[in-house]
């Protein structure tokens, strides 16, 4: 039988390469490993970061929890009193009445004037008491007269401190330039001041104020003020005060 072909002369058979087995499946398993350790990391870190939060967040609370606690008992050891703003003066400057027909109005007549101005410039002098054994912040405050329910005008006072167990004055002036009344307001006005010579104005004034203890300001509080007075045109000066429940004729 004639040899093969294929071979060349001196080549041995066993010389030639072998073939490589195929890759394994384990070198596939291997390269998953990594992946499923990252998963396990980070699906162990998400709870201890929620834990942190929720610690935080329990700190934090208890520590509001506390100073509020010890701004409690300071406020009952204190026992905070509301403050009193009393007007204890009024000095009249000015005060004008125009009409279209300046003669005084005889009470017989029928005929009412149209319109009347009225002119005003008053001194206040207020008095701020603190019975608190801690100091008091005051706002700014607005006071305003009115005749008849109508405002006729307004002065601010600046906020200020004030000391405790301390009495303090605070001045306010209101400045009022032909102001106009219009028909029944303008009547009554024109003949309080002729017939009577008293012309009856209201003040009205909000101050707001809270106490101050070791730098921290309590909740607010309102002071009204309310006072009733009484002006001479011919004599331009104050003849009555009412503020509250106390009457004071001048």
């Amino acid at each position: 039988m004639p040899p093969n072909s294929n071979l060349s002369s001196g080549e041995n058979p066993t010389t030639r390469p072998r073939p490589q087995p195929p890759p394994s499946n384990q070198n596939h398993h291997h390269l998953c490993y990594p992946t499923t350790t990252r998963t396990t990391s980070s699906s162990s870190s998400s709870p201890s970061f929620r834990g942190c939060c929720c610690c935080l967040f329990l700190l934090f609370s208890l520590v509001a929890l506390l100073i509020l606690a010890v701004f409690l008992v300071i406020m009952l050891a204190v026992k905070p009193k509301k403050p009193q703003f009393d007007l204890q003066q009024v000095g009249v400057q000015y005060m004008g009445i125009s009409a279209p027909n300046p003669s005084a109005p005889d009470p017989t007549s029928t005929t009412t004037p149209t319109s009347a101005s009225l002119s005003l410039t008053i001194n206040m002098l207020f008095t701020a008491v603190n019975p608190n054994k801690v100091g008091i912040r005051y706002g700014e405050s607005s006071f305003t007269v009115m005749y008849s329910g109508i405002p006729l005008g307004k002065a601010l006072v600046p906020g200020f401190y004030q000391e405790a167990h301390s009495q303090r004055q605070v001045e306010a002036t209101i400045s009022v330039d032909r102001y106009s009344l219009m028909q029944a307001y303008a009547s009554d006005l024109i003949r309080d001041a002729s017939l009577n010579d008293r012309v009856e104005l209201r003040v009205l004034g909000q101050v707001g104020a809270k106490i101050r203890v070791l730098d921290f300001d309590s909740p607010g509080v309102q002071v009204s003020v309310d006072c009733a007075i009484v002006i001479s045109p011919r004599k331009q000066s104050l003849t009555y005060k009412q503020c509250g429940f106390d009457g004071l004729n001048v």
